[in-house]
């Protein structure tokens, strides 16, 4: 038995502490994930919360198959696609990089070829930019985003093939792969 099959079978029991386990496990990785969806702190943090809630809400019929972060994936990959589709003009703020070049902690051109390769993601149609998000940014396997995406591991391995062409095709458009600033990342 794994873990997450443990705190499912306690948090249906109704332990308060096996819930506040399982938030505390997840709640970065799905936070994480959708921030690279919609670019903003506050929607990001909306749609975490309520991929938890939707997650506890269906937890009685809930059937333990593997791992409960896949599910929570599949949940705020749905949030984030609805939203999406909703407000194509969610506002990008990234005060990270805000903060950075405000205190000198990176060159102008390091903040502007970021902003490019975000630019370029979002360029990207919805199932290649999937793939690269949940590869890159949030570090899981082909067979991990095989299972959240309910697509085979080809198919999986096909889409990063062809996010990387286009986004060096994107990023050679404006200047940076040439100089190699994202080919070692791509």
């Amino acid at each position: 038995m794994d873990a997450d099959f443990l705190l499912v079978r306690k948090m249906k029991g109704g332990d308060e502490n096996a819930i506040d386990l399982f938030v505390r496990k997840y709640y970065q990785d799905i936070l994480k994930y959708c921030y690279y969806h919609c670019h903003d702190k506050e929607y990001a943090e909306d749609l975490t919360q309520e991929t938890f809630v939707r997650f506890f809400t269906k937890l009685s019929s809930y059937q333990h198959s593997g791992k409960a972060k896949n599910y929570l994936y599949t949940i705020a990959r749905n949030l984030c696609r609805d939203l999406l589709k909703k407000n194509r003009e969610i506002p990008v703020e990234d005060s990270n990089l805000r903060e950075m070049a405000d205190s000198g902690t990176y060159p102008t051109e390091e903040i502007v070829n970021k902003l490019a390769v975000k630019q370029a993601l979002l360029q990207l149609p919805d199932e290649l930019r999937e793939v690269v998000i949940l590869y890159y940014f949030q570090g899981l396997k082909f067979t991990e985003i095989a299972g959240i995406l309910q697509i085979g591991l080809p198919l999986a391995k096909y889409r990063m093939r062809q996010a990387k062409l286009q986004l060096e095709q994107l990023l050679r458009k404006e200047g940076l792969y040439e100089s190699g600033t994202y080919s070692h990342k791509l």
